[in-house]
């Protein structure tokens, strides 16, 4: 049985990584894909944990080569998901969850529309400004960047199947379990389960 695919999505500085990987943490079982992208390494970045960092040429190369299950340009850089690991990780029936932008996240639904959409939401746009400013790592004009970017993905939430609010790290994950537990316990995910051991 292939495994499920989880999609989490929200501004930038919403907190969704933060929440993915404690998740993972937790549960270590479940592969959480790392992104590529072209962006400059932010302090506690580490390549090949938080992101593969790569240049313009490499990351159209890959594009031209399929090797992304999505990509997209946010904020002036490119960000991609590979394939080859997420698929290889779903055949073998594990469940991935995908941290990406809004943009790859409507690309991915296209695809994969099996896959569960969860859109990370901050209390406030106050509070979401805060945050950007708090991680010390963008210009004034760069943050206002990322909330004017923030305020065209709320329209998308309304595609996603479950809205997560971030207003505690704690909280959220424990949201975060309850979604992804329900989800693997949604009859249609199992129908095959069911005709395997029961029906034949």
């Amino acid at each position: 049985m292939k495994g499920n695919l989880f999609v989490v999505s929200g501004p930038s500085g919403v907190g969704k990584g933060t929440v993915c990987k404690a998740y993972v943490e937790k549960h270590p079982e479940v592969y959480l894909s790392i992104s590529a992208t072209t962006r400059n390494p932010r302090a506690g970045d580490a390549d090949g944990v938080t992101y593969y960092f790569i240049n313009e040429e490499q990351f159209r190369s890959g594009i031209a080569k399929d090797a992304f299950l999505e990509h997209a340009v946010y904020c002036g850089n490119y960000y991609g998901t590979p394939k080859e690991p997420v698929m290889k990780h779903l055949e073998a029936g594990g469940d991935v969850i995908l941290e990406i932008e809004s943009d790859g996240a409507m690309h991915i639904r296209s695809h994969f529309p099996e896959a569960v959409f969860i859109f990370v939401c901050p209390p406030s746009l106050e509070e979401l400004k805060r945050r950007l400013e708090g991680r010390d790592t963008e210009t004034p004009e760069e943050i206002q960047a990322r909330l004017e970017k923030a305020k065209s993905e709320f329209p998308r939430a309304k595609k996603y199947n479950y809205m997560l609010m971030n207003d505690d790290v704690a909280a959220a994950v424990r949201r975060l379990e309850a979604i992804i537990d329900a989800e693997k316990c949604y009859m249609p995910r199992n129908i095959e389960f069911i005709n395997k051991e029961f029906l034949k």
